[in-house]
């Protein structure tokens, strides 16, 4: 093993086939394309501030390469990997990486679909294996980290994602180990993102911003496919990517360790409710309390919400939260999310609609969520998005439920037929209208891809 995570990580995205990935991580990799296309494609019909990135791209002519979903439009590979890449995180319903807490697969499906349809025949055995290979190569860099990238002002989920999104086209285009080197040395030149995004309620920024990462994975790999030539350490340089977006503050070995052994997509954990990953354990605390206690939502006098530092920018500032502006922003909202669980029953793609965000009783519900940090529980771990909600009631007692493990974690995975269902109701809020006999057919084509001589078939179906 080199002493570079570099060339490290270079090497085993070069030289890992298909063959030497577990079967179990194989499977993953194929039920996060078919959670991550399944999201995309409701951001179609629910999401109208992904549109300008769609038209961006169709305005911009070049060759017909590669499919806007669900649209009749095909552009150059880049170009669609932004446009679609604008989709995969607006609804907020995609895959996460729990203890990474990050996204890493968000820009990385739309990209490598793109590429395996303007670069084909690319066959499915080899998207699952760029699609693995990418997560893995997200997920450590993003677990090296010993310091929160936003206290130097970063968000770092799309940051750390563009990583995995190079190795994973780097991985379908066939690029050397030194090519890969050159091409995470263009994503460092391009990869950014600003944490202000969290301070400024009516931005669109937080629910369009795996657009960039995606493309930036596919310009990056091509650009070096061309023979652009990088940095030697991209990652671990004194001016590479832990030294300028954590200061140095990482652990190396975590990068490399069991590298190839051990695949970090088979801890990713799919979303039962379309919001921040945070907000998930008070949403089914809330919804769970409500729901065994049979308690009437006006008898709530208060509902308190204690869990980690890292929630904190869940519920504040504390009247932005309590009335959300935008969607993305009652997704990032734990007033919100909770007072509609407690009113509803559950959280639905349909609660962050303009009427649903007015919702005067929701709106009064979220009036009286409080949330307090726990001084001593770390920012970043294994029990970060451990919670508790009390419900204070008007004449009764108290009721309180604690829950250390968010649903469709690792430790309580969704089902095939759970994310199934899932995919079915994305798909027919999507803006082209889907018929049954089309989804089923895609459920199929993605739970078999290992069969297919042509992955491009997949997005040209779309």
């Amino acid at each position: 093993m080199t002493d570079s995570i570099s060339q490290a990580l270079a090497d085993f995205v070069a030289s890992t086939g298909y063959e030497q990935i577990p079967q179990r991580t194989r499977e993953m990799a194929k039920r996060c394309l078919l959670d991550g296309l399944g999201v995309s494609l409701a951001a179609t019909g629910l999401a109208p501030v992904c549109r300008p990135f769609i038209e961006y791209a169709v305005e911009q002519g070049g060759r017909a390469e590669s499919t806007v979903f669900a649209s009749g439009t095909r552009v150059p590979a880049a170009l669609a990997a932004f446009a679609n890449g604008a989709l995969a995180h607006a609804l907020d319903f995609e895959d996460a990486h729990d203890r990474a807490l990050l996204h890493p697969n968000a820009p990385t499906i739309p990209a490598v679909l793109a590429v395996c349809e303007a670069f084909g025949p690319i066959d499915g055995r080899e998207l699952i294996a760029a699609l693995a290979i990418g997560c893995d190569v997200a997920c450590r860099i993003g677990l090296a980290l010993r310091v929160p990238l936003d206290e130097y002002g970063w968000y770092p989920p799309p940051i750390i994602a563009a990583f995995g999104t190079t190795a994973a086209v780097g991985r379908l285009l066939k690029l050397s180990a030194s090519q890969l080197v050159d091409a995470f040395s263009l994503t460092l030149c391009q990869a950014t993102c600003s944490a202000e995004l969290k301070f400024s309620p009516h931005s669109d920024i937080r629910a369009v911003r795996d657009a960039f990462p995606a493309q930036t994975g596919v310009t990056s790999a091509l650009l070096a496919r061309k023979g652009v030539r990088g940095f030697n350490r991209p990652l671990e340089g004194r001016a590479g990517f832990f030294a300028l977006y954590a200061r140095g503050a990482y652990e190396p070995e975590v990068v490399t360790q069991s590298l190839g052994e051990r695949f970090e997509i088979d801890e990713i954990a799919f979303k039962p409710w379309p919001s921040c990953r945070g907000t998930h354990v008070y949403i089914e605390a809330a919804a769970q309390l409500v729901r065994e206690h049979r308690i009437d939502p006006v008898d709530i006098a208060s509902a308190r919400l204690v869990g980690s530092r890292l929630n904190l920018m869940l519920a504040e500032p504390v009247d932005q939260k309590r009335r959300p502006a935008t969607a993305i922003d009652a997704k990032f909202s734990l007033p919100f999310t909770v007072a509609t669980a407690i009113h509803r029953g559950t959280v639905t793609l349909d609660d962050f609609t303009a009427s649903s965000l007015s919702d005067p009783a929701v709106l009064d519900l979220a009036g009286r969520v409080q949330y307090a940090a726990e001084p001593s529980r770390p920012a970043s771990g294994p029990d970060v998005l451990r919670g508790s909600v009390e419900l204070e009631l008007r004449g009764g007692n108290p009721v309180k439920l604690e829950i250390d493990e968010p649903s469709g974690s690792p430790g309580r995975p969704a089902s095939d037929a759970a994310l199934i269902a899932k995919f079915r109701d994305c798909c027919q809020r999507a803006r082209s209208h889907p018929s049954a006999v089309a989804i089923d057919a895609w459920v199929e084509r993605i739970m078999t891809l290992e069969t297919s001589l042509d992955a491009g078939e997949l997005a040209r179906s779309l």
